[in-house]
């Protein structure tokens, strides 16, 4: 079978190998590809692997030989998939291989929020501290996690790697998700509705897909729900995020800060209300990338692909 890869950079820059996609068949890689390329790149594939480049209604319709779609990542809003399954393609996706990667990250952002410690570390370099008439300086609170209560909004194996962190760190966790019935508990967790969540949590961590019924439902509305000293993170999409009820909000201190490792438009343009916001850490979506991650979705990538040519697909979705 023809194999394609759309979109093979961030996944590997380079330190790691495609070997074992390979082995499975002619194999072509592009690092990116842009839209107005994808159908001609595309065309020869029988199965086609995608992070981010998207295979909407439009060009899945335009591939008849395509039987296979591989997305190297967890999420899979990129592709369409009710296109995919009325064409008979078969679309996997691979779950769990960021977990610790993207459990750090949450507490990376926080501890900004909390610590300042990169902030810090740039007025230090700045020459501030040689400059102080103390033997310390701080402007902003530095806020102790411990007594806090983490709320987590999605409560699969990242949220609940979370949940775990958090209670190390002497958080009290709760944790909102359709698969679980408020007012139940489990593992120390207790699980309430999204609301009530939004009402009750210092910290607001966000674990969920990004769907039609999960797109902004950080929105202005249940903004207003969360404490003046509360912190909202999302390491999950961007889209689930209004982003600019998001700023007002910062702007106005209606929550006291927001750590982002996503955003809706990847990379954002100028403009992005999110870019000046005040109290914001961003990163350029790298919550998943450790080295060890990397090469755990090529290897789940490449199973996948291998479950379905033997006729025994894993890790199916849609």
């Amino acid at each position: 079978m023809r194999i394609v890869i759309l979109d093979a950079h961030t996944t590997n820059p380079g330190d790691l190998d495609w070997k074992a996609v390979e082995s499975l068949g002619e194999c072509t890689i592009f690092d990116r590809t842009p839209d107005e390329e994808i159908l001609a790149r595309a065309a020869p594939a029988g199965a086609l692997l995608t992070n981010k480049t998207p295979l909407d209604e439009a060009t899945l319709s335009r591939l008849p030989g395509l039987e296979y779609v591989g997305v190297m990542a967890t999420g899979v809003n990129v592709v369409d998939l009710a296109a995919a399954a009325a064409a008979g393609i078969t679309v996997t996706n691979v779950p769990a291989y960021s977990t610790p990667g993207v459990a750090q990250a949450v507490f990376a952002l926080l501890l900004e929020l909390t610590n300042h410690t990169g902030e810090l570390s740039g007025q230090v370099r700045g020459g501030r501290w040689q400059a102080s008439t103390d033997f310390c300086f701080y402007d902003k609170p530095i806020v102790e996690l411990d007594g806090l209560t983490m709320g987590i909004v999605g409560y699969g194996d990242i949220g609940r790697r979370v949940g775990r962190i958090a209670e190390a760190l002497g958080m009290r966790v709760i944790a909102a998700t359709r698969s679980r019935a408020a007012g139940s508990r489990e593992e120390g967790v207790a699980f309430v509705g999204l609301d009530e969540l939004f009402r009750e949590a210092d910290v607001v961590s966000l674990h969920c897909p990004l769907t039609s019924e999960t797109e902004r439902m950080v929105n202005a509305e249940r903004l207003s729900l969360m404490k003046p000293s509360a912190y909202l993170v999302n390491t999950a999409r961007g889209g689930l995020v209004d982003e600019q009820a998001l700023a007002e909000s910062l702007a106005t201190g209606g929550i006291a800060g927001a750590g982002l490792d996503v955003l809706t438009r990847e990379p954002p343009r100028e403009g992005s209300p999110l870019l000046t916001a005040a109290n914001c850490v961003i990163t350029p979506h790298v919550a998943w990338a450790t080295r060890k991650a990397r090469a755990r979705l090529i290897d789940a990538v490449a199973g996948n692909l291998a479950a379905f040519l033997r006729g025994e697909p894993s890790n199916v979705v849609g």
